[in-house]
């Protein structure tokens, strides 16, 4: 089952920065690896997805990809993550097949996340629950909604948006099965020791493919 610390990866033009900040984070327990990339450079783009999942898969950690239906098919990824505008579940099913990993953000909405559900998706994200740097201008979404929604669904919930690890237990307590994190991760001095601290929120088993259904 999804579990524990979903580490997204910040804007880093550099590869092998962000390489090894995403094994500081995979050191520290991260059980997911999203990548996250704005850029324009498709080059770079696959460049970057390509060898984080090297890296990812040497810690039996799977990699989503973000937005990119094309770039995850492309390199094999684990799976993908899908927004408002990236598409619907059963496409990304059928480009990526019954055993990757597809994931939903559903903001405040527990509606879409129940579609989602019906959809095929793998888990869900509901978020910002805080303001985050990230993405200033999201919309905030309720502890209650993370309450309503373990009710309503059997796939795993995924909290998001200016989580910090003292913040992080009122948000698995509610429900959440993992905290998604970009700033709280990445912008901290000891990103391995960061890591842990939220990892350590969990508890989480050690079986390979612990991630796949």
């Amino acid at each position: 089952m999804i579990s524990g610390l979903y580490a997204i990866t910040p804007e880093q033009p550099d590869t092998e920065r962000l390489l090894q900040q995403v094994r500081a984070a995979l050191m520290g327990g991260a059980a997911m690896v999203q990548y996250r990339s704005k850029s324009q450079d498709v080059a770079l783009q696959h460049e970057q997805a390509s060898e984080l999942l090297v890296l990812c898969h040497a810690f039996d950690v799977p990699l989503i990809v973000n937005d990119s239906l094309r770039l995850a098919d492309l390199i094999g990824a684990d799976g993908v993550h899908l927004g408002r505008e990236d598409g619907s579940v059963r496409q990304a099913r059928i480009v990526l097949g019954a055993d990757k990993l597809i994931g939903v953000s559903c903001y405040n909405n527990l509606e879409l996340a129940l579609a989602a559900e019906a959809g095929g998706a793998d888990y869900v994200a509901f978020g910002s629950f805080f303001p985050s740097a990230t993405k200033p201008g999201a919309v905030l979404a309720p502890l209650e909604l993370l309450r309503q929604a373990r009710q309503s669904l059997h796939v795993p919930i995924i909290a998001i948006g200016g989580i910090t690890p003292d913040k992080a237990p009122a948000l698995i307590e509610a429900g959440a099965a993992a905290v998604a994190v970009i700033s709280g991760l990445f912008d901290a001095p000891d990103i391995e020791q960061a890591a842990r601290q939220y990892s350590q929120l969990f508890s989480r088993p050690a079986s390979p493919g612990r991630w796949l259904h």
